[in-house]
């Protein structure tokens, strides 16, 4: 994903980020100007944030996206499971370097694929977005399950011998959330419930609805050609499926932020990007990038994700105790990569964290 980018001492901008009122307005203008339907969240670790709504969450219907309506979280799910593993890591009843045999020892698959390279995508298990003739997305019962899928799909031959580069594979967080409830003894919505929604007061991100359409999100996603195919979503599991509002991811970045949800060696653990992996971390990429009006690179923690016609980039610059949380439902829309200088994805996040950018963009 960034394995393009240079590797630039880390460093942060001198000075703070700019005032948060001129911070969101500039990032929402980027947003209009791109015409994105979705919504927009400019959040502080200290708690004030400004949201913005943006076009149609149902064309058909013409019904508005809203502030505060529920969105496909996507990849982003893929952070919290990551959270939860180093909240056990934390407890010392998770290790990294062990293998999932120790935790799963009925798997059928590769038992020897360490907890580390299932958070790096690095396992060499069978990929689904490799086999669409499976409809492995479209499917429904009990199957669909983390624990399913880790006893079934996700337990077939290996692609490839763990620990090589990373390929992206939901295979390894739906293993990683059978192995949660394992060692918790909690289901993966019961767990969020217990070490996310109650301490931080959300209003519940949950897994999808088996057979819910859409999951039970407001927005329809949309490409260049209509609606997009539908999918059930609740089949992304741990690794996809979670759904909730965008206050609600807000709210988990300052606690990210602000260390509520790990002790700060397992977060230096969870946000230690490799060069060597494209600045692959643990459930997120982490990685210093110049931007535009900012003296020197920021480190940035991103996570970003896809399914079901919705895509969200969920970017926090942990130095400024700034966050930016963007949700939309046009599927066909191009964010580019931070590295290349260029592109939506470069433009808000310069409008979010420097303190003066120039020549934003604007067609």
């Amino acid at each position: 994903m960034l394995a393009a980018l240079a590797a630039p001492a880390a460093a942060d901008p001198g000075g703070a980020a700019p005032p948060l009122e001129d911070a969101s307005a500039r990032t929402a203008e980027v947003m209009r100007a791109a015409g994105l339907p979705g919504e927009l969240v400019v959040t502080d670790v200290a708690g004030a944030e400004r949201s913005f709504a943006f076009g149609l969450a149902d064309r058909e219907a013409g019904t508005p996206n809203r502030i505060g309506q529920p969105w496909i979280w996507a990849s982003v799910t893929k952070q919290v499971t990551a959270t939860l593993v180093m909240q056990e890591v934390d407890r010392g009843r998770i290790s990294l370097d062990a293998p999932v045999g120790k935790y799963l020892p009925a798997f059928g698959g590769n038992r020897e694929i360490t907890i580390r390279e299932l958070l790096q995508h690095r396992s060499g298990l069978p990929n689904p977005s490799a086999d669409a003739a499976s409809g492995f997305y479209t499917q429904s019962g009990e199957h669909i399950t983390d624990r399913g899928r880790t006893a079934g799909f996700c337990a077939g031959p290996t692609a490839k011998a763990n620990g090589g580069d990373w390929e992206y594979n939901n295979c390894d967080y739906m293993v990683l959330g059978a192995v949660l409830e394992a060692v918790t003894g909690l289901g993966y919505d019961a767990l969020v419930e217990e070490r996310l929604v109650r301490p931080l007061g959300l209003d519940g991100p949950h897994l999808a609805v088996d057979g819910a359409a859409w999951g039970g999100a407001a927005a329809r996603g949309y490409g260049a050609s209509g609606r997009v195919a539908e999918i059930n979503v609740a089949t992304g599991g741990a690794a996809a499926a979670l759904l909730g509002t965008a206050r609600d991811l807000a709210r988990l970045d300052r606690a990210w932020m602000g260390g509520g949800l790990l002790s700060a060696e397992a977060r230096d653990m969870a946000w230690k990007g490799d060069p060597a992996l494209g600045f692959m971390a643990l459930g997120v990429w982490s990685y210093p990038a110049g931007l535009n009006g900012c003296a020197a690179p920021v480190h940035l923690v991103e996570r970003r994700g896809d399914f079901g016609g919705t895509q969200v980039r969920n970017v926090i610059a942990p130095s400024l105790g700034r966050a930016v949380v963007l949700f939309t439902n046009d599927a066909s829309a191009e964010f580019g990569e931070v590295w290349q200088a260029k592109g939506l994805t470069y433009d808000l996040l310069s409008a979010a964290f420097c303190p003066d950018p120039a020549n934003l963009r604007e067609d």
